[in-house]
């Protein structure tokens, strides 16, 4: 039994019924026996005691026998005495993802910023054994959630993101790398990656990109850059003076040099998205890029052995039926 565990194993506490049924069939017992008055013992001194006498407390024994199988059966024992060496990928990765004003504009489905965190939630859910960061910025730098296997919080975070988190409406492309790559730096990881997700230019903040990106680079961070807009002219959001939004068509202007350049200059690539499935393509081949195995040793499949209890249960109903109705068929 040591190397069986139940699925199920609250329906062991039904076990313990056991024992009042003892202690019933025990006085219930004690209270039928039947007696008879003789004169004298000599005739009774030599009587051997027959089958009878020897089988009559069966019955009962191989009924609790086979209860005791049955609540086996409802706990699913199943065996985890099997194990299998796998190989898993595993790396560190920082999301730093643009949240200045322009992420508004529509000419992505709605727009860019709910289309960016789409495709990075699908991104997040398809890396399940990577610890996974998120860092915001505009005009000002924070992170949002560190390096963590628990996506489900880390989904939680990035569906709630807006742009109005921060109230500095400005690009500081350099201040969310320096910052997403001082969460990485620490790292222990055999691979670290930093994704950066923007529609403009760095116009704010005291870190230059290139600083970052050497920065990076000196930490080993890979960094892979993604411009996020149509080519041209796209829909801006803008607010007249009575509060009304409307949409006003602006030229698309994301510095895809600098992009270029510091990726380029960490190892890495640079990305151009004109569309939300372009954005979840361009993910799809940074996820074939950084795969890093992991040789792993852990339990294959459980196997189910509730199986034999069942037939132990049925043999002891089977016994029990035919001593009761062969061996002491007349017997009370």
């Amino acid at each position: 039994m040591s190397n069986i565990a139940f699925a199920h194993p609250e329906y062991l506490y039904l076990l313990l019924l056991v024992i009042p049924a003892i202690v019933w069939y025990i006085i219930y017992h004690n209270r039928i026996q039947a007696e008879i008055q003789v004169s004298t013992l000599s005739q009774l001194v030599d009587a051997k005691n027959g089958m009878r006498y020897y089988l009559r407390h069966f019955p009962f024994i191989l009924r609790m026998l086979a209860c005791i199988a049955l609540i086996l059966v409802l706990a699913r024992p199943q065996s985890t005495n099997r194990w299998n060496d796998e190989s898993v990928e595993g790396i560190d990765i920082m999301l730093a993802l643009d949240i200045s004003g322009s992420m508004l504009a529509a000419d992505f489905a709605p727009n860019r910023i709910e289309a960016s965190k789409d495709v990075a939630i699908e991104f997040v859910s398809g890396r399940p054994n990577d610890r996974i960061g998120l860092v915001l910025f505009g005009g000002e730098s924070f992170t949002q959630c560190p390096l963590t296997t628990d996506h489900a919080v880390l989904i939680n975070l990035i569906q709630k993101v807006n742009v109005g988190i921060v109230e500095d409406q400005s690009t500081a492309i350099g201040l969310g790398l320096a910052n997403a790559v001082k969460r990485l730096k620490e790292s222990a990881a055999r691979s670290r990656v930093l994704i950066l997700v923007t529609d403009g230019e760095n116009n704010a903040g005291s870190i230059d990109p290139y600083t970052a990106a050497d920065i990076a680079k000196t930490f080993g961070v890979r960094l892979y850059t993604i411009g996020v807009g149509t080519r041209g002219m796209a829909p801006f959001p803008v607010q007249d003076r009575f509060g009304n939004i409307y949409y006003q068509q602006a030229k698309v202007e994301i510095d895809e040099e600098m992009l270029r350049e510091i990726a380029l200059f960490t190892n890495g690539e640079y990305f151009r998205a004109t569309d939300k499935e372009k954005l979840r393509a361009i993910y799809d081949q940074i996820n074939q890029l950084e795969t890093t195995k992991t040789d792993v040793r852990q339990y294959s499949r459980k196997y189910e052995e509730f199986r034999i209890f069942g037939v132990w249960a049925l043999l002891f109903v089977f016994v029990e039926v035919i001593i009761r109705n062969v061996f002491l068929r007349s017997m009370v």
